[in-house]
């Protein structure tokens, strides 16, 4: 063990980026890559098994571990965004620098196309079984929704919006409640919050589009997804693709400072106060503080 402990130290020493915005970016891409492979399997499980495998509360349970836990991957680098709306809400809140920002939204991308590519070959075989040669968009072997969303056809793209503005907003909102440093919430529990906080959402408001609610999660596999299934992934639904791409990046904005100026504003200054410890002899020990 200490030899490979070793090893693992020396390949740290020689490849270790020390540009930040480079390190997370690496980060941000690699945990995002990970949430879909990761995520993007449980609703092929789901939806390729004539939903068998998974139910709508494993889908829930399921991104909601993913979420906690490639937080967790990330959290000593970039945080773990994964999501381009919770970074311009971190933008707008003085936390990100523009620069970052756009970064972020491409390697988000990027790794969230890859990811669901990367689920799409290990599941290749089942796809082939579920619908043959056949890749369609609608319809009762329909597998399109493997990679993105596609509301139904009495959805209109108004509620689409709102959905999606909504859902995220809830999101950050929570989000933001769990980083305040005056919540004293301890910073190892944050990615499973985060997590629970994406499950309670998929349970209240998954029915209309599947909760997206991040620009990246829907536009890359969606991207990918063109060279399956052609241009009808943009154009489905009078050309709905545009909405979980811009509806949570203005909710999650108002998210952000709904809570800032409802509560996080209002938090009153914990104050510190000073204990002088005594022996027997009543001489002071040492001073302790308690905030």
């Amino acid at each position: 063990m200490a030899v490979e402990l070793e090893r693992t130290e020396q390949v740290r020493a020689k490849i270790q980026i020390k540009n930040p915005l480079l390190r997370n970016a690496l980060s941000e891409f690699f945990g995002t890559f990970l949430l879909l492979f990761i995520g993007i399997g449980i609703v092929m499980q789901f939806i390729l098994s004539n939903e068998k495998l998974n139910t709508w509360i494993n889908i829930n349970l399921g991104w909601g571990l993913a979420i906690a836990f490639c937080v967790y991957l990330c959290s000593k680098t970039s945080g773990g965004h994964f999501n381009p709306a919770v970074s311009i809400a971190f933008l707008t809140l003085g936390k990100l620098p523009l620069k970052d920002f756009l970064v972020y939204c491409v390697v988000q991308t990027i790794g969230a196309a890859l990811g669901s590519a990367a689920a799409f070959g290990l599941y290749y075989d089942q796809f082939v079984k579920y619908a043959g040669a056949f890749r369609t968009i609608i319809g009762t072997k329909a597998t399109a929704g493997c990679f993105c969303s596609y509301p139904a056809l009495h959805v209109s793209n108004t509620t689409a919006f709102f959905d999606q503005f909504a859902g995220t907003a809830l999101l950050v909102l929570f989000v933001c409640v769990v980083i305040d440093k005056r919540n004293g919430l301890p910073a190892a529990s944050h990615p499973l919050l985060f997590g629970l906080v994406v499950m309670m959402i998929g349970t209240a408001y998954g029915m209309n589009l599947g909760y997206p609610i991040n620009p990246a999660r829907d536009l890359g596999p969606r991207l990918f997804s063109y060279f399956i299934y052609g241009s009808g992934v943009f154009s489905y639904h009078s050309y709905y693709f545009w909405i979980p791409v811009i509806a949570p990046l203005f909710g999650a904005i108002v998210g952000a400072w709904s809570y800032t100026f409802f509560v996080g504003a209002h938090i009153p200054e914990q104050r510190e106060t000073t204990y002088v410890l005594v022996d027997e002899a009543n001489q002071p020990l040492k001073l302790a503080t308690d905030a």
